[in-house]
């Protein structure tokens, strides 16, 4: 018998997995749909041995200590600071938008004072903020929400900004100075071998099991076990009772170049021009030195792969009520960006899912844990599913 059934062995699930196997000596069945560890942030070498982020760029950064410390069990960190340009008027200006912005774009000589009246002059005064246009309106103005939000936005959401919760352009920032990280957080860095590396480590204990390309519809009446965690779109678990709570999803489309370096930043936007928001060049993340270089381009759509909850009052609404049915349950918990409908980034999901941990179980060290196999019995079962052909289902 397991004492937990993780669903989905992104950052959520593999870090309680961890938890539970190494501190609380418990049994583990952590399963995933794909054919990979890692969810969103796994990373592979591909054709011509360059890293790659499969499902575009991750960056990882955090203000939390404690999860800093956390993940540096499991890896190794490279340095790094991440850097943005924008396309905007046939030029590339620093992104967030920041006193170089203001005076490459209009050709002026501003310091960090001057902008900032600058900036007043243009910003339109709103009472009250509720939407992502109001965020940027209120702090830019309407002609750079033109240029660097609107379309960027549209293409992103498939909606306009006034449409959106005014959480979507909160997240980035405008500065007076010459500061042009994207992120201004403590910790800032990426694993020295990549996520995949890390997730590998995280999970190499003799209490966790890993079964891949299964859906857990396929266990969950073949596997015994005590208690589930749940880290799947929340909708999903309860066969979409209430309807199915929207998602904007991406396609990506990569491509290796017979050139060192092709763009002039780690990732370019794209607001106005092209299907695609941006592109990324994946040596920049990894600092991996190779005569050719990887892109990808991100094309947003619609359909496919659940990446963003979109952040409207009705889905907020639609949420609450899966979400009362989740407290509802007994012995089934759920944690990460699906499972509870929010925007998350990796440092926050791993954050989420420690504090989770700790509500489970007291967080003191036990004996070593048995290197024993987890259940007997089960491997046939195991196999069974292992070695289904979905092609003939």
């Amino acid at each position: 018998m397991f004492d937990y059934l993780i669903v989905g062995a992104g950052f959520a699930g593999s870090v309680l997995a961890e938890r539970l196997a190494t501190r609380s000596n418990k049994k583990v069945l952590i399963i995933d749909k794909r054919n990979h560890i890692g969810g969103n942030a796994y990373d592979h070498y591909n054709e011509d041995g360059i890293l790659v982020h499969k499902y575009g760029p991750h960056i990882f950064h955090t203000n939390s200590k404690d999860v800093f410390e956390y993940l540096s069990n499991f890896t190794d960190w490279r340095p790094y600071e991440h850097r943005v340009l924008a396309s905007v008027d046939g030029q590339m200006v620093p992104m967030p938008i920041n006193l170089d912005t203001i005076n490459k774009l209009y050709g002026l000589s501003l310091n960090s004072f001057e902008v900032e009246q600058f900036l007043e002059s243009l910003a339109e005064s709103i009472p009250v903020i509720k939407t992502s246009e109001d965020v940027v309106v209120s702090k830019v103005g309407r002609e750079l929400y033109e240029k660097f939000f609107r379309n960027y936005t549209r293409k992103q959401w498939g909606m306009d900004p006034s449409e959106l919760d005014k959480s979507v352009t909160s997240r980035v920032p405008t500065r007076t100075n010459r500061d042009d990280r994207y992120f201004t957080d403590t910790y800032q860095a990426m694993p020295l071998h990549g996520y995949t590396r890390m997730f590998e480590r995280m999970l190499d204990h003799p209490n966790i099991s890993i079964m891949l390309n299964t859906d857990y519809h396929d266990v969950i009446d073949f596997i015994p076990f005590r208690e589930i965690i749940f880290t799947g779109p929340v909708d999903e678990y309860f066969d979409f009772k209430f309807g199915k709570l929207p998602y904007r999803s991406l396609e990506f489309k990569h491509e290796t170049l017979n050139t060192e370096k092709f763009l002039a930043a780690p990732v370019v936007n794209y607001p106005n021009e092209h299907l695609y928001t941006r592109i990324t060049e994946f040596k920049a993340l990894t600092g991996q030195q190779h005569p050719k270089t990887s892109v990808v381009y991100e094309y947003p759509k619609a359909e496919g792969d659940p990446y963003y909850p979109i952040p409207r009052l009705e889905n907020a609404e639609l949420y609450n009520k899966y979400k009362k049915l989740a407290d509802e349950t007994p012995n089934v918990h759920f944690v990460g960006r699906l499972a509870t409908y929010k925007y998350y980034n990796m440092d926050q999901v791993v954050a989420q899912a420690l504090t989770l941990y700790k509500k489970l179980t007291t967080d003191k060290p036990t004996e070593k844990a048995a290197t024993t196999p987890p259940i007997t019995g089960s491997a046939s079962i195991m196999e069974k599913i292992l070695s289904r052909d979905p092609a003939k289902e």
